[in-house]
């Protein structure tokens, strides 16, 4: 088994992407708990023990940072990703560092995070959007690990500052661009799906959070943006086909207006996408083209969308309102189907799908490839 870090990796990490200075209100760790549908599993009970180490060497060397209190609040898990947290949480243990500690027992989410400055969120169910909307009423940054893995921990140890400036030289371009234009390839075939970007800029997400109201997941390593969804007067341009694969079998969604409008394939899972979409009208919102940069670390994928999709080309279905865009929980029929699901397109992950090119087109007719067989080109 890989060891946990040592208290010196933990505090280099901490410290590259938070910057911590005087001033500094508490740091909370976050943590869902099973429960429910959920039932607890060897991986998340070895998250937690991670992190209530991560937690016990903090506070052996409180001294050291500039935090009032460390804190350690749990709750039950919300059912599904990226749901609404609970209104109320429980502080299982608060000690004090230069001010004064939380009595344990329930507390109210937004209490405890209006005394956070930094919160670690190493959850089994993905808390980063609810987090990133809470952090523009409370400004605290925080960092998310859902579903992190022992196998995730050489990848906190990148140097963050190369990280974030190549992530933003693909923000950058995100920026500037009016379309893309993605061709995705199984075996002979192309499939062609054009995104419309109007209206929108990109998001960095470089591994640096320390600026208050900045939330983003660590590891990090990806810039991203919300195709327009059409909630102006005109429709939105995003139009064509997209595969994913599910097991062996691909699956070729049909996308017009930004959603889902038809599942084109015949097969078992065809037909488990073709109810979901049915189902849940929102689920089929692509809500994400994101641009994964750790590839060029080389790190390989875990089996988990925390770290996987950092590494290349993704494109998600479902909420995007924590991201800028139009789609949230609102849009679902209850807030246990609310879901933010990203289809990764690296060969480890989908070996029968190859990303032939993603271009980026921008005013005055001007274009640029940014990736070409798999790989980043700018």
């Amino acid at each position: 088994m890989i060891k946990n870090l040592t208290y010196q990796q933990l505090a280099s990490v901490l410290r590259s992407v938070f910057d911590p200075k005087d001033g500094e209100r508490d740091l909370t760790f976050l943590v869902d708990l099973p429960g429910g549908e959920l039932p607890d599993s060897l991986e998340w009970l070895d998250r937690r023990r991670m992190s209530v180490e991560w937690f016990s060497m903090l506070q052996e060397h409180a001294g050291e940072w500039p935090f009032q209190a460390f804190n350690f609040a749990v709750y039950d898990n919300v059912g599904s990703n990226n749901a609404d947290l609970p209104s109320v949480v429980e502080i299982v243990d608060s000690r004090p560092a230069r001010g004064g500690a939380h009595p344990p027992g329930k507390i109210p989410l937004g209490e405890l995070l209006a005394h956070s400055s930094v919160v670690l969120s190493p959850t089994q169910l993905s808390a980063t959007a609810p987090l990133k909307l809470l952090a523009r009423t409370y400004p605290f940054r925080g960092a998310t690990l859902p579903n992190f893995q022992r196998s995730m921990i050489p990848a906190l140890s990148l140097n963050y500052e190369a990280v974030d400036a190549r992530v933003r030289e693909v923000k950058q371009r995100m920026d500037e661009a009016e379309s893309a234009e993605l061709v995705l390839r199984v075996g002979e075939t192309p499939y062609t799906l054009f995104l419309d970007l109007r209206f929108r800029g990109g998001h960095a997400s470089g591994g640096l959070m320390r600026e208050p109201g900045v939330v983003a997941n660590l590891p990090s390593g990806e810039a991203y943006i919300v195709p327009y969804e059409g909630e102006r007067k005109e429709p939105s341009l995003t139009a064509g086909d997209l595969p994913v694969q599910f097991r062996d079998e691909v699956v070729v969604f049909r996308i017009a207006e930004n959603r889902v409008a038809e599942v084109r394939t015949i097969g078992p899972e065809a037909e488990k996408q073709r109810w979901k979409v049915r189902e849940e009208a929102a689920y089929g919102n692509i809500a994400e083209l994101g641009v994964g940069v750790l590839g060029e670390w080389g790190i390989a994928a875990v089996g988990s969308i925390l770290l996987d999709e950092k590494l290349g080309l993704h494109i998600a279905f479902g909420r995007s309102d924590h991201f800028g865009g139009a789609t949230g929980p609102q849009a679902f029929k209850s807030a246990a189907r609310v879901v933010h699901v990203d289809w990764v397109y690296v060969p480890s992950i989908q070996p029968r799908i190859s990303v032939d090119s993603l271009t980026f087109r921008y005013k005055e007719n001007r274009a640029e490839r940014i990736m070409n067989a798999n790989k980043l080109v700018v």
